[in-house]
């Protein structure tokens, strides 16, 4: 209790250089904190918008689809979709049925200015049973949702703004059909749709899934059901009716993305590697100069007695003190850093248009509350406080007690 008593009294008696150095670490605590909010938010928005509007939660599959998706082939199409989502539907799952392919739009002169011609990936969706697993209706910005029959499509904002694509617009999408003929679809523009996933806003095109099926001569068959479900073990059951099937949890679907997060989860530690840095410099400066001033006194104690173990002691929960008072003063500005995040965000907008930052985020990045990085930032503000410490209190130690009194 006495050395504590000491301690707190020496960081008392050399208020600005313990605030320097305290402030020091709040900054480096209040920029980990910040980052791994608005980080963490990131990751949350970028699941729930890749389950909203791309990948959804679930997907049953041919078994040779997966391996084969970049082809995005018909001749993996299957049957039997309206009673597959029957009986998910009989367990209180949602599902609907979709088909995607490769195509090229061609634009005429008259609609875009000039002639020319862009490949493109469709999906052919049922517009009945599409709201039941993703969210695009609640994303239109002009003219209408499609409709069963309908010979249009839906674009993203983005995509439209670069082709120079109105409501009212007709495009002509040329593609493979299932027999591996050609077709081409005169599709006129019914709706815009301008979500929160900007991948989404770039390339979207959609389409009636009938509509397809006439052109593309699909006779009824689909090449994915989207389901609305985390607990994927249930629809394994209803799939054992049918071998060629299979169902890709959200883990599977999203596994690029994912492994771009565990990336991102070592870069975090990368930027706590830094702040500790930033704290390890600022604590044994401040304890190389406090040894300096104090060798008078240093040796005042030890020709007093006082063993070198103490002292040492001492000194060690001075350096703990700063760091931690720095920690609280980081996770107190860092209360409000994270609150600004998570009412107001910070826009992005200007880079996720021109550049594609992988985040599923379109334009307002918000953070989360994370009270374990703001735990973890103050015992390791502390620890690491005390342990950069040792070295410069061992160096001023070395000295004998002649030494140090003579000092001035």
């Amino acid at each position: 209790m006495f050395l504590l008593k000491m301690a707190l009294l020496n960081l008392a008696r050399h208020k600005r250089r313990t605030l320097i150095t305290a402030f020091a670490i709040s900054f480096g605590v209040v920029s980990f904190i910040f980052i791994d909010s608005m980080l963490k938010g990131a990751d949350s928005e970028s699941v729930r918008n890749l389950k909203w509007y791309e990948t959804s939660s679930a997907k049953i599959l041919h078994k040779e689809y997966w391996e084969n998706r970049v082809q995005k082939s018909l001749n993996y199409n299957f049957s039997g979709s309206d009673e597959i989502i029957a009986r998910l539907n009989g367990q209180g799952i949602n599902g609907t049925e979709r088909t995607e392919f490769y195509g090229e739009m061609i634009l005429n002169k008259q609609d875009f200015g000039e002639d020319g011609n862009i490949s493109v990936q469709v999906t052919a969706i049922n517009p009945l049973r599409d709201e039941d697993v993703f969210h695009f209706r609640d994303t239109l910005v002009d003219g209408r949702f499609l409709n069963p029959g309908d010979e249009g499509i839906l674009l993203g904002s983005w995509l439209a703004e670069d082709i120079g694509a109105e409501v009212g617009s007709v495009v002509t999408i040329v593609a493979r059909g299932r027999g591996g003929f050609f077709e081409a679809m005169d599709l006129e523009l019914l709706g815009i749709v301008n979500c929160p996933n900007p991948t989404v806003n770039r390339r979207l095109i959609m389409m009636p899934l009938d509509t397809a099926d006439d052109y593309l001569f699909l006779e009824g068959t689909v090449s994915e059901i989207d389901i609305k479900e985390e607990d994927i073990d249930s629809v394994r059951a209803i799939l054992r009716d049918y071998p060629d099937l299979v169902v890709l949890g959200f883990e599977d679907l999203a596994k690029d993305y994912l492994s771009m997060m565990e990336m991102e989860k070592s870069s975090s530690g990368i930027i706590l590697f830094l702040i500790f840095i930033i704290a390890a410099v600022g604590i044994s400066n401040t304890m190389l100069m406090t040894m300096y001033e104090r060798f008078r006194e240093i040796g005042m104690m030890r020709a007093m007695g006082m063993a070198d173990g103490k002292i040492r002691i001492m000194f060690l929960l001075e350096a703990a003190g700063i760091g931690f008072l720095g920690a609280l003063v980081g996770i107190l500005f860092g209360i409000f850093a994270v609150f600004f995040l998570i009412h107001v965000g910070i826009d992005y907008g200007f880079a996720t248009r021109e550049f594609d930052l992988v985040y599923r985020v379109q334009a307002i990045f918000r953070g989360e509350w994370n009270w374990s990085t703001m735990a973890l930032s103050a015992l390791a503000s502390s620890a690491i406080s005390t342990l950069v410490a040792i070295f410069p209190i061992n160096r001023g130690l070395k000295l004998d007690i002649s030494s140090c009194l003579k000092h001035q």
